[in-house]
């Protein structure tokens, strides 16, 4: 649909006519304008906290969002934390917009994490825990279980566990062992009954055997009872020191420095490079020390020496500590404790014609493009069904495909290896620095280029954010472009919980704005006139301030405006000001943000205009949408963006415009059902506090988002218009 876009205006007019906000004789900004984006992150692990916390949510969802917790908490550590160590530590600067100084920072996060992790552990052991018995499903301790109970678990312990156990001793033969990053631990204190010398060792629990053991009736079937696997090794130690008198014995775990840096311009072969960093990852310095809060003090004592960590750094906790364990009981099959199946309907223009045969994909775009919302609408019978197709067509010449995360069995990267093998020219720009997918990435490359795809990795110091696919085909007038741009990654598993949006579209000039995009990513040219796109690192952020400045001067004008903006995070200070100028000239601001938050709404004269929301649940919220009312020309853009620095200067982003009128009227009821005060979400207030709203003055739930969408997109004809 072409003919509603302004064909002369380029995203790099962004760039060649774009003049920043006339600042002079404008009122200052504040200086304390900001929150601190650690801090607020931790705020959004608190959300992700109280969802475990609440009654209403089904007992083995709650059990999850403690596991999310947790596992959301280590990560935090493992980069952001030991992110700002490190800075300190080799006295490098660290960036911080709230103007403290860094080790203040570290003293806040130190102070609100262990208040987090203390909420953390009594939220399972008060609120899940109890919930879960009431259920029939209890986590018991040795001590609970009878004899014959114990006979049973100790044979398992004989043949499944023992043989894999290694304990460490530590005297002068044998110094301190390395402890692992995430691992959980078992201190021992050991007399010699001959010499009545005590000594310290360490035993590893294995990370590869299930953390709950099933206690069992006897009979071989499964009572819904569960026993730790560290509570079984515990008292089992006995075969582990035979001839030794267990003094003490206490539970452990230690978080490292696993962030990742490649110094690019100093090597050639970036694998390589990643590879031995990944190696050294492994060794990172400890930041965090988790110890159950029974540990006697000699223990702590050689655990922090030997260690090299400050008090600040450890963590009392009541067992069991890794509360991400709860991964393995929130699998358990209790489909009533769960959240009711949902299963994601095929998009009605992406319906099969005729029963029994698959859609056309390319017939189907090349009429209209089609907006997708996953996880409501299918991925695998849209996005997946049309690089698939595209693998299988003999018409098809090429395909590009960009990936930045992806499973591990991915039907995608089979199609391209499919689509290779037949002969296609396939092109996958693969970021092998996703985080915590290096390793995954780097084998997928190498078997994409076994196959005959060519891989490329991108621009040299920038990541490859961007979520692409482009096909070309040969038609009877020629070369057509289809496309796909999206919020999400090429990910089949996550796009099912993963709440995203994505374009398929046949516009030519989307198709030509992606082919100059991909020989800029694999190759070497320089451009910047993108039509329907707004990239990073070149233009994106300016794009983005003149829409922003253009609501300003039209309240200024006393005309309508508005500005409705949907990311994971805000933080960039750029981006937040030219916020706080929209709604000091009257710009009415709405933004919906799952994750980080550094903007302080309904301050007055800074940003009583400026609303901000989240939504946490069944999926996670990950789509970006940016929206400008645009003076009767609504400006809509989606993609893989949020509004961080490493997004906007240091990453390969892409927005894509949308054009179509139904889109853009679906985006408008999005946002007019997420802001709305009947939907159950999070309000943030101005010094950084989220309060949830999820009942109605009367006591009933909220609207859930989520699910109503769901239930929407279910009743949906099965074909024709989306309303």
């Amino acid at each position: 649909m072409t003919d509603m876009i302004d064909e002369d205006r380029t995203s790099s007019d962004f760039d060649d006519d774009f003049e920043p906000f006339d600042l002079e004789g404008a009122p200052e900004l504040p200086a304390e304008r900001y929150l601190d984006r650690e801090l607020s992150w931790l705020a959004f692990n608190q959300r992700v906290l109280e969802l475990a916390e609440d009654p209403l949510q089904p007992v083995l969802e709650r059990a999850n969002f403690l596991a999310i917790f947790a596992s959301n908490l280590d990560e935090f550590f493992m980069v952001r934390v030991a992110g700002l160590k490190r800075r300190i530590d080799t006295g490098l600067a660290v960036p911080t917009n709230v103007g403290r100084s860094p080790v203040d920072v570290l003293d806040d996060i130190s102070r609100a994490a262990h208040e987090l992790q203390e909420r953390h552990a009594a939220a399972y052991q008060e609120l899940v825990r109890p919930a879960l018995a009431d259920q029939g499903i209890r986590v018991v301790r040795w001590t609970e279980l009878a004899d014959e109970e114990r006979a049973r678990l100790r044979e398992y312990f004989s043949l499944q566990i023992f043989p894999v156990l290694m304990p460490l001793a530590v005297d002068p033969a044998h110094p301190f062992p390395y402890i692992s990053g995430l691992s959980l631990n078992l201190s021992v204190r050991v007399r010699n009954t001959k010499t009545g010398r005590q000594e310290f060792a360490r035993v590893k629990v294995p990370q590869m055997l299930p953390r709950f053991v099933a206690v069992g009736t006897g009979d071989g079937s499964d009572d819904g009872r569960y026993l730790t696997l560290e509570d079984l090794i515990a008292n089992h130690l006995g075969d582990l020191f035979p001839g030794m008198e267990i003094v003490e014995h206490h539970v452990f775990r230690v978080t490292r420095n696993e962030d990742v840096e490649v110094e690019e311009d100093e090597t050639e072969n970036l694998i390589q490079a990643l590879e031995k960093e990944l190696r050294r990852r492994r060794f990172g310095p400890p930041i965090r020390l988790e110890v159950t809060d029974d540990m006697d003090d000699v223990t702590l004592g050689l655990l922090v020496r030997e260690l090299d960590i400050t008090e600040r750094e450890v963590y009392r906790l009541p067992a069991p500590l890794d509360l991400g364990g709860l991964f393995d009981l929130a699998r358990i099959d209790r489909p009533e404790l769960h959240y009711p199946p949902r299963v994601p309907t095929t998009h009605p223009q992406l319906q099969p014609s005729e029963p029994n045969r698959p859609a056309d994909i390319f017939k189907a775009v090349s009429r209209r493009d089609v907006l997708l919302h996953h996880p409501y609408e299918s991925f695998s019978t849209s996005v997946v069904a049309f690089l698939e197709q595209a693998a299988a067509d003999p018409d098809v010449l090429a395909i590009k495909q960009t990936l930045y995360r992806t499973s591990g069995d991915s039907p995608i990267v089979e199609a391209l290896i499919d689509a290779a093998e037949a002969g296609k020219q396939v092109l996958a720009l693969v970021e092998i620095k996703a985080r915590f997918d290096e390793q995954a990435n780097i084998s997928w490359a190498r078997k994409l280029e076994k196959a005959g795809v060519h891989v490329v990795y991108g621009l040299v110091g920038l990541k490859t954010h961007c979520k692409l696919a482009l096909v070309i085909r040969q038609e009877k007038g020629g070369l057509r472009h289809y496309s796909h741009i999206g919020t999400g990654n090429y990910n089949p598993k996550t796009s099912r919980i993963y709440e995203d949006l994505g374009l398929l579209t046949a516009d030519d000039q989307v198709g030509k704005d992606l082919t100059r995009l991909f020989n800029e990513l694999s190759g070497y040219a320089i451009e910047k006139k993108f039509k329907r796109l707004l990239v990073a690192p070149l233009h994106l952020r300016k794009g983005l301030l003149k829409l922003i400045q253009a609501e300003t001067r039209a309240a200024e004008a006393g005309r309508p405006s508005r500005i409705r903006i949907k990311v994971n995070s805000m933080v960039d200070e750029a981006i937040i000001d030219a916020l706080y100028r929209a709604s000091n000239a009257g710009v009415p601001v709405e933004v919906w943000v799952r994750g980080i938050c550094s903007l302080r709404p309904g301050i007055p004269g800074l940003s009583e205009n400026i609303t901000v929301r989240s939504i946490l649940g069944r999926y996670l919220e990950h789509s970006r949408i940016f929206s400008f009312l645009g003076d009767g020309d609504p400006q809509v853009y989606i993609g893989s963006a949020d509004m961080m620095h490493r997004n906007l200067d240091r990453r390969v982003e892409a927005l894509v415009r949308l054009v179509d009128p139904e889109h853009l009227l679906e985006i408008e009821s999005l946002f007019d059902r997420g802001m709305d005060e009947r939907t159950s979400s999070w309000h943030l207030d101005g010094e950084g506090v989220w309060t949830r709203h999820s009942l109605d003055a009367d006591g009933r739930p909220l609207e859930d988002l989520q699910n109503s969408l769901m239930q929407q997109m279910a009743q949906r004809p099965r074909s024709g218009k989306r309303r």
